[in-house]
């Protein structure tokens, strides 16, 4: 299909072009952000009434995302529907497709909703994307427990659907740990993973538009604490030339593959001999990505605006160095005391220090773990704004 034969929603005052948002979260907030400076009016669909982006967006459908009316409303105001939230259910998104374009599209959610059919479509992949992913097993009864081979311990067994952020994961070093896991997950299907030599963590930025034209970001490495992105930096300090080019082809390729339109994050292991393997896939913008509003010539969020807008993808050049430092709710407390009252951190310190970025996300209650806001470092040289990241957690309170 090409863009003559379906031209793109341009933003309009009258009557007013609507996107639509499928959750409330922050990454709703920062789209809505990006798709306003572009002229465009913002509707989110979302069960809490007092949510990040239902604050900044100029409609709020407060409602369940299975709620049928509510999206026939979204669908019938809006030019064209995505989703911030990787488990708005898929079915969801095939409704809304009857009334409204829909970017991603409910076949693509659906593969990155379920560790299953994720790593089929992985492997199914391999011959045009180069890489696989871990060796691994589908675990759905106590039997498959007995039949796990010694090769795939020790391992990571994790539940198929709803994990994210290290939730609904346990390492497991013997059968035994898998078949105390498994009974204590309510023995829902899950998929036991090999543990690897992991040399360190990257992430794939990439965005598809509707003609089938695509684009890949640098790429990031990450660190993650307690399961959470801690840091991400861009140039990746460990990444080589090779080690890019290869995961930059392997995206393009499981993009394509996908019929993908839209932003998706891919991230792979970089293990210690170099090899390349693919982790998981984000339908949506992705936290690791946050960098590209302050580093790029296009953010992340304006390119999900373009992509779902079928206008040009953006330019993809990062301007300068970035480090991205994720904000949780710990740093407003001094202490490990639950009693502990919540202070507000001193931005204005951070703020002080050369090329900070701060963006908070809106939410009114700061808890331990609770992802606030994030703050981006850019500068002249990637050391100078390592530098600066190292400040800014000594100000925090947060250990480098």
């Amino acid at each position: 299909m090409s863009n003559t034969q379906h031209p793109p929603f341009l933003p309009s005052a009258n009557p007013p072009t609507w996107l639509g948002v499928m959750g409330g979260g922050q990454l709703g907030r920062m789209f809505a952000h990006a798709a306003q400076a572009m002229g465009y009016k913002v509707a989110v669909l979302e069960p809490s009434l007092d949510c990040p982006a239902g604050q900044v967006a100029e409609r709020l459908v407060n409602a369940d995302y299975t709620d049928s009316v509510a999206l026939g409303q979204l669908a019938a105001l809006c030019s064209a529907v995505t989703t911030e939230f990787e488990n708005v259910p898929a079915d969801s998104m095939n409704l809304l497709a009857q009334g409204s374009f829909v970017a991603p599209g409910g076949n693509c959610v659906a593969i990155a909703q379920d560790r299953v059919l994720e790593k089929r479509f992985f492997v199914d992949c391999a011959p045009q994307s180069g890489v696989m992913p871990a060796p691994h097993k589908v675990i759905a009864s106590f039997e498959d427990v007995e039949a796990i081979g010694d090769e795939l311990l020790p391992g990571i067994l994790k539940t198929v659907r709803m994990g994210y952020d290290g939730k609904g994961q346990v390492r497991v070093k013997s059968r035994e740990d898998v078949r105390a896991a498994f009974e204590a997950m309510g023995q829902v299907t899950c998929l036991l993973e090999k543990m690897l030599p992991l040399a360190y963590e990257v992430s794939v930025l990439t965005a598809r538009g509707f003609d089938g034209a695509s684009v890949v970001y640098p790429i990031a490495e990450n660190v993650h604490r307690d399961s959470i992105l801690f840091t991400t930096t861009v140039p990746g300090p460990n990444v080589s030339a090779e080690c890019a080019r290869k995961a930059q082809d392997a995206a393009r390729a499981i993009v394509a593959q996908l019929g993908y339109v839209g932003v998706l994050c891919i991230e792979f292991f970089v293990l210690e001999d170099g090899s390349l393997v693919v982790n998981e896939m984000a339908p949506r913008p992705h936290n690791s990505g946050h960098y590209t509003i302050d580093a790029c010539v296009t953010s992340q969020f304006a390119q999900q605006v373009r992509a779902m807008a079928r206008l040009p993808l953006g330019d993809v050049r990062q301007h300068s160095p970035a480090v991205m430092l994720n904000i949780l709710g710990d740093v407003w407390f001094d202490g490990d005391s639950a009693d502990d009252k919540p202070r507000e951190p001193a931005w204005d310190r951070v703020l002080a220090l050369p090329g900070a970025f701060l963006h908070l996300y809106g939410k009114d209650d700061p808890r331990r773990g609770r992802k606030m806001g994030h703050v981006t470092f850019v500068a002249p040289t990637l050391l100078d704004a390592q530098q600066q990241l190292q400040a800014a957690c000594a100000i925090l309170g947060i250990a480098p």
